[in-house]
């Protein structure tokens, strides 16, 4: 296997970096740049493109499509426990002390 991909940016030939242009005198282009493949990137998102505005332009151009392909129809709910912890002290800036609620969160 390579150890470059093309990004897959749908604009990403058009930009004007240095990086970019390639060709000899009168023939220059604008190219698609390569990513390099790394092992901590390896299966991510970000072994297919180059940046983030490369990456941003494919989701923008393709969102329909890849929506389509896992649509969801109903909300995700994680369970979790609520607890109520009573606390004494000072409450507000100008010295009343008062009992006071804190609540906290602890997924199951």
């Amino acid at each position: 296997m390579s150890d470059y991909k093309w990004c897959h940016g749908p604009n990403c030939h058009t930009y004007h970096t240095v990086d970019r242009i390639r060709g000899s005198k009168d023939n220059k282009v604008l190219r698609t740049k390569r990513v390099a493949q790394y092992e901590y990137t390896r299966n991510s998102f970000y072994s297919n493109f180059c940046s983030n505005r490369c990456y941003d332009d494919f989701g923008n151009k393709y969102i329909q499509q890849i929506i389509a392909i896992a649509p969801r129809t109903e909300p995700l709910e994680t369970p979790v426990s609520v607890k109520r912890v009573k606390h004494y002290g000072q409450q507000y800036s100008w010295g009343r002390s008062n009992d006071y609620y804190d609540t906290t969160i602890t997924e199951k």
